[in-house]
């Protein structure tokens, strides 16, 4: 699991050490996002897990996908991080409004 978490934070699994992944299993638990199986060191994802992952999931896919392929490239590549995020996120905005999708 240290390896699927380590991608997902475009780390190496080296730098994840057991506090780190204990504290982000402990914080998933408490949500309610997983439980851990009685007598075992394994976790299931809940009911609410899942939608929540769901979710997501959706979001990317009809949202932020489509959105950002139609701006990026038209951000200026000399501009600052910061100022390509907030062009990024007015246009995937515009995009929602345009495509009629409620926030």
């Amino acid at each position: 699991m240290r390896q699927a978490f380590a991608v997902w934070l475009g780390q190496r699994p080296d730098d994840i050490g057991p506090v780190r992944m204990s504290y982000q299993l402990r914080r998933l638990r408490l949500h309610g996002l997983i439980k851990r199986l009685s007598k075992t060191q394994r976790y299931r994802l809940t009911d609410a897990g899942l939608a929540v992952a769901m979710f997501y999931t959706r979001v990317y896919a009809r949202i932020l996908r489509p959105g950002m392929a139609t701006i990026v490239p038209t951000a200026p590549a000399d501009s600052p991080a910061s100022l390509r995020c907030l062009i990024a996120a007015e246009a995937v905005n515009s995009w929602c409004d345009n495509n009629h999708i409620a926030a």
